[in-house]
């Protein structure tokens, strides 16, 4: 190897001389030669290929040969029809129906009573404690009538528990008899829904010992208790009497507004304690102290204003908790002395919702000779 110098550049310059091959000169780099296929790619139709230049020098253009995608024959699913399921390519499952008996809506907006209900239905029959308490007209009568309107497919009839025997067409036994008349022999002809808000067990004791005396085939449903829905309807007597404020969300205040409350009960200890949750409800509801007190046992009425008395209670309010059949004109005069009373629950459209749960969880209990519901 000899070093010879380029007088222009005055730097040396290898030359070859012992067959090595030489290197080329800077500035220009080596061509890659594209074939026309990338690795992992396609061309996709219709879409020109752009040439860009690697270098400055020219570069010879390359025949680019266009190519469209085979479409791959991809066999069509059969999709079945169904509303709200608008997604292609989806392969549907089909649902799995009951031909026995039609669905029911599910959730918390269904229906307590099912809509169509055989001829042998039994009928809903409010008993209704008193032997003089009018049926055709004050909360019986509204209530009656609500469920009638509401459910048109049900017997809805109203009886009273301590009526005169079956002489007396009011009387639950005659009720009993006249619905039992009208279905097939073996059907149960009735569900009797105690009409009270709280266990009692002096007027339930009483309606099954008639019933078992009339020889009637019928069911004795409790009364679903709802504590949020008593507790709403205890808070809408007190805001119509003025005792409480309207809206727990508004916090407007009124000036004959109590500062206590005290649910007053029928039915003995158990009625009593039944409405402890329901206290607490209102509580929430209207931020105040709540306790519950019997009209016919401990704790009383007396007992329960020394309590709010004693948490500081300067003004407090009666809320019955009960329809109103189960206390008599002196349970309410009693009730008046103490303190200012509202209204009881009455003609509601929550006891009427209650009413209509506890007849469809029995019917749903029962069998039907020959019918489903």
């Amino acid at each position: 190897m000899t070093d010879v110098r380029d007088p222009s550049a005055g730097l040396p310059t290898r030359q070859p001389d012992d067959g090595v091959p030489s290197r080329q000169p800077r500035g220009t780099l080596p061509t890659r030669q594209f074939t026309g296929e990338l690795p992992g790619r396609h061309p996709v139709a219709d879409q020109p290929v752009r040439d860009q230049p690697v270098t400055e020098q020219a570069v010879p253009e390359q025949a680019v040969t266009e190519q469209a995608v085979p479409e791959q024959g991809v066999p069509e699913q059969q999709v079945m029809d169904q509303p709200g399921d608008d997604l292609p390519g989806r392969q549907a499952v089909p649902v799995r129906r009951s031909l026995a008996r039609p669905p029911r809506p599910a959730g918390r907006h269904r229906r307590p009573v099912p809509a169509s209900l055989p001829q042998s239905a039994p009928a809903l029959v409010l008993a209704v404690p008193g032997s003089d308490t009018d049926l055709t007209a004050g909360p019986v009568g509204e209530l009656a009538a609500v469920l009638r309107v509401d459910n048109p497919a049900v017997d809805v009839r109203a009886a009273r528990i301590d009526g005169g025997g079956r002489s007396d067409p009011s009387d639950i036994q005659a009720v009993l008899a006249d619905a039992a008349s009208r279905r097939p022999d073996g059907a149960h002809c009735a569900v009797v829904v105690p009409l009270i808000a709280t266990p009692n067990p002096p007027v339930t004791r009483r309606l099954r010992e008639v019933i078992a005396a009339s020889e009637a085939k019928a069911v004795v449903s409790g009364f679903i208790n709802s504590n949020a829905l008593i507790a709403e309807v205890l808070h809408i007597r007190l805001s119509e009497a003025g005792l409480a404020r309207a809206d727990r969300v508004r916090l407007f205040s009124i000036v004959t507004a109590a500062d206590g409350i005290l649910i007053a009960t029928v039915g003995g200890p158990d009625g009593a304690a039944a409405a402890n949750v329901t206290s607490v409800l209102l509580a929430a509801r209207l931020a105040l102290p709540v306790i519950p007190a019997s009209l016919d046992s401990p704790p009383s009425l007396e007992e329960g204003v020394l309590r709010l008395k004693d948490m500081g209670v300067n003004r407090l309010a009666i809320a019955p908790c009960f329809i109103g059949p189960e206390a008599t004109k002196s349970d309410l005069d009693a009730m008046t002395m103490e303190a200012e009373c509202a209204a009881p629950l009455g003609a509601h459209g929550n006891i009427a919702k209650l009413a209509a749960m506890a007849y469809g969880q029995a019917i749903s209990q029962l069998e039907f000779p020959g019918e489903q519901l």
